[in-house]
């Protein structure tokens, strides 16, 4: 389909008024323009500006140009972590601003590479896309506004300051990737950290090359981006894969407006999430989200995309594809088994489809593997986190029964359940099946495979803090493609006039807002504990809606006797119903976040002013390769366990801790709370603080690499012979400084 060149001003209207939407939000959360306008410099000409320079001369031919920028963006954060290592392992962090002109100096130097500086053949975006994307974008700018950015200041303005607890444990990996070379665990001081921390490493080079203050960068500047950034790239290889916009279109907004179903008040998250709160809490997924997307395009260009709708990238995929599987490795380990799984079921297809080896397919699975066995051997060291075979963890709990069997009623209700609350997005892809039926196309084999493998790895596998969940999470961006491309099929053929477009639009608005006041009005808490009832109030809703959907369906077909026009228009009345069911879900997180304006709604923890001056002072009088002693390492006890969680100094400080909370530690993943594994090195560290002595406080100089100690008085007095044995250089009156001589 054809769509025709629009002035310019119509066709850059949707980005500049996001722009200055976003600008606006960020300001109002207490960011300075001047880091807006470091930061945008820093993504076009550190990020966007390399990473599209080489998709372009990668790519066969052009498709469109927000296309080019979106992955061009991925591509970008790829080689931002390689550029990180590559002048880490130099120790040369201090010339790493210089990174981007390795590629755009060649690009300008070489003729045949300087013609992708300048682009022609472009083919027109609608506008309506571009308003539709960009409606997206703004609505989850101010999601994010309203449960994140409102909620966490950058820097506590008071002593009563409360703060989500892994916002601090986020900040200082970044603090540790933007000083250290290989990433250790910043809290407890040489401990190896085996991990995805890749994006990380994107918050420390921001920081680096921008010149931004790193808690700018994690609570304001970093997750709005790249949020932005996964909507485009969803709304961009939906497109791509389908040859259809609007598939990328409805893709984005099934992703990021609709929530998850639910009816409880306030919002619970039974089976785990896949926007809802989740994208800020962990910045990994974001981030990790932004490259699994964008890699799907290549991938999907491969398997052998016959839309004859958009060009093909032509043998530049398998490189696209390889650098950003490579980037996925250490973005989120849930991500490459997912991959791994569609790619693998997608050759079978093939193969016994058209008798022969996907040559192609297979290539890609060997570059997955590759990618895994790089993040399993070198970046996780054959750590597991504690994954493990352990079936239905996630729904076990709903239908335990400690007298006997559980009734097969009630298995089957917690299944229900757990359609509904997690994959009721994706029933665009059961229309898109019975339509197509066996004439899937290789992709959409490959996107529907993608869509079982996340949700079959979370059902057969366990983690002793449900990080399984994050497998479902990487299967659901196939799903949403699929089922979004599955609802334009069916939007398609039922050949709607513009009247009947607009009466589908308004109906749909009027529905997902009756639906908000409704879960407003009405919705109750559900009940605690383990058992069925936490779930009821999801169940009763859905059969209500349910039976007002059969009597609506029987409406619709008595009306169409008498009037023809409503004949055959049915399904897509009633298949968007369905996806928009979950309308509240992050218009409830917005509502519940509210009602907890100092921290959030979730596990705060108390981040007061005094320690915080304390921890930057000694990153702004301390080299980056000092170790800091503390006294502080519990946020509190469970029995006579210290709950080890502790992170604000490694995280304001920017430096290594010899022991500040190892409760994230890689070896306590499957134990969970548990004491320090070095009893010694714990009674020498605290030994500095209640009984310091000239030989304790040299071993922890010579022998740890310790150069100050923090001591936090409402935890212990410090004792009056630290004052004799290191010089005070730092004191708030709650908190002090002390430095060894």
């Amino acid at each position: 389909m054809e769509h025709r060149a629009q002035p310019a001003l119509t066709r850059w209207a949707p980005l500049g008024f996001t722009v200055a939407f976003a600008a606006l939000i960020l300001m109002r959360a207490g960011t300075a323009p001047v880091d807006l306008v470091r930061y945008a410099a820093y993504v076009c000409l550190a990020v966007v500006l390399p990473g599209t320079l080489v998709y372009r001369a990668l790519r066969r031919r052009p498709h469109t140009l927000v296309e080019d920028l979106a992955i061009g963006a991925a591509v970008g954060l790829a080689l931002e972590i390689a550029a990180w290592a590559a002048f880490s392992v130099l120790d040369l962090r201090g010339i790493v601003w210089l990174w981007p002109a390795l590629v755009a100096i060649p690009f300008a130097a070489v003729p045949r590479l300087r013609r992708h500086w300048r682009v022609r053949g472009y083919t027109p975006v609608p506008v309506g896309w571009s308003w539709a994307v960009a409606g997206v974008v703004c609505f989850f700018t101010t999601y994010l506004a309203m449960v994140f950015l409102d909620r966490n200041p950058i820097l506590p303005p008071s002593e009563n300051t409360r703060q989500y607890l892994d916002l601090a444990y986020q900040l200082s990996l970044a603090g540790e990737a933007k000083h250290n070379f290989p990433v250790d665990l910043p809290q407890v001081a040489g401990e190896p950290l085996y991990y995805h921390w890749f994006a990380y490493g994107h918050m420390a080079m921001t920081s680096l090359v921008g010149h931004i203050d790193l808690p700018v960068v994690a609570l304001r500047l970093a997750i709005p981006a790249l949020c932005a950034a996964a909507i485009v790239l969803t709304a961009v290889v939906g497109w791509r894969v389908s040859g259809r916009p609007y598939v990328g279109a409805v893709a984005a907004a099934l992703f990021f407006v609709v929530g998850e179903f639910n009816f409880t008040h306030p919002v619970t998250i039974p089976f785990g999430t896949q926007v809802t709160f989740v994208i800020w809490h962990g910045m990994s997924m974001i981030y990790s989200w932004v490259l699994l997307i964008a890699v799907i395009a290549p991938l999907a260009d491969i398997i052998g995309r016959r839309n004859g709708r958009v060009s093909d990238m032509g043998r530049g995929a398998f490189v696209v594809a390889a650098l950003l599987l490579f980037a996925s490795s250490g973005a989120k380990a849930s991500s490459l088994p997912v991959v791994a799984l569609a790619l693998a079921a997608t050759a079978v297809v093939l193969l016994v489809a058209n008798r022969r080896i996907p040559w192609g397919v297979v290539l890609a699975g060997l570059i997955t593997g590759a990618a895994q066995l790089f993040a399993t051997a070198v970046l996780y060291r054959f750590q597991t986190y504690g994954v493990q075979l352990g079936p239905l963890q996630g729904l076990k709990p709903y239908w335990a029964d400690p007298l006997g069997s559980p009734e097969l009623v009630v298995v089957a209700a917690v299944w229900v359940a757990f359609g509904l609350n997690m994959l009721l997005r994706t029933a665009g892809i059961i229309p898109l099946v019975w339509v197509e039926r066996a004439r899937l196309g290789p992709v959409q084999w490959f996107l529907l495979a993608g869509a079982v493998a996340g949700p079959a790895i979370y059902l057969l596998f366990s983690q002793p803090s449900s990080g399984n969940q994050y497998f479902i999470r990487a299967g659901f961006t196939f799903g949403i493609l699929l089922s979004a491309w599955g609802y334009v099929l069916v939007f398609e053929r039922a050949r709607l006039s513009y009247r009947a477009k607009l009466a589908l639009g308004v109906g749909t608005v009027a529905f997902a807002a009756v639906l908000v006041w409704a879960q407003l009005t009405y919705a109750k808490s559900p009940p605690a504990g383990e058992s069925l009832s936490p779930l009821e109030p999801m169940l009763r809703w859905a059969l209500l809606l349910g039976v007002v959907c059969v009597v609506a369906g029987l409406v619709w077909w008595v009306a169409g006797l008498r009037w023809p026009s409503l004949r055959g228009r049915g399904a897509v009345v009633a298949l968007t119903a369905v996806l928009v069911a979950g309308a509240p879900g992050l218009v409830m997180d917005e509502y519940k976040s509210v009602q907890s304006p100092n921290g959030g709604a979730y596990a705060n923890v108390p981040l007061p002013k005094s320690r915080v001056d304390a921890a930057r002072w000694v990153r702004d009088h301390s080299s980056p390769d000092d170790v800091i002693a503390t006294n502080v390492h519990c946020l509190g006890y469970w029995g006579n366990l210290c709950d080890a969680r502790s992170f604000w100094l490694s995280a304001y400080a920017e430096r290594s801790v010899l022991v500040e909370g190892w409760a994230f530690a890689p070896r306590h993943a499957v134990t969970g709370v548990a004491p320090f594994w070095d009893p010694g090195k714990l009674s020498l560290n605290d030994q500095a603080f209640t009984a310091p002595t000239p030989a304790g406080l040299q071993e922890l100089r010579n022998r740890y690499g310790v150069r100050w100690l923090i001591v936090d008085r409402t935890v212990g007095a410090e004792s009056p012979l630290l004052a004799t044995l290191s010089d005070r250089r730092y004191d708030n009156g709650r908190l002090a400084v002390y430095q060894l001589r």
